[in-house]
């Protein structure tokens, strides 16, 4: 008993509890939910990991193409591995693709940022005075 507490305190907790991980579903939320999240975490953390299983793997990329195309992040790491689960409807246990993509701010992020606010402050602006 005492083996099991030993390796219970000892076990390193931070890699499934990041606190600039993202781990994306491609049924739960919108795209731009998981884009708008991900600029957020870059602001805070200066870096955000995208990370998906299965058929969210294809949400991943594109969330990770659309900061590179605006400018906003660069590629830092991209990993690729297998997990194994149990399919759910049979109990068999299945093996799923999984990607974690690191990617960090650009030099010119916080001016970007800063650039798109006001923008949307001054189309906030013009409602109103209409």
């Amino acid at each position: 008993m005492e083996d099991i507490v030993d390796g219970v305190t000892n076990l390193n907790i931070t890699d499934s509890h990041k606190k600039n991980r993202i781990q994306v579903s491609n049924t739960k939320k919108p795209l731009f939910f998981y884009v708008n999240l991900a600029k957020r975490y870059m602001q805070q953390h200066n870096e955000v990991e995208l990370s998906a299983l299965g058929m969210a793997i294809a949400t991943v990329v594109t969330i990770a193409e659309i900061l590179k195309n605006n400018g906003l992040a660069v590629e830092k790491k991209i990993m690729t591995s297998t997990v194994d689960m149990k399919d759910e409807s049979r109990g068999r246990p299945v093996q799923k693709a999984k990607i974690e993509i690191l990617l960090g701010k650009t030099e010119n992020f916080d001016e970007l940022m800063a650039a798109a606010a006001e923008e949307r402050e001054a189309a906030g602006n013009g409602e109103e005075q209409s």
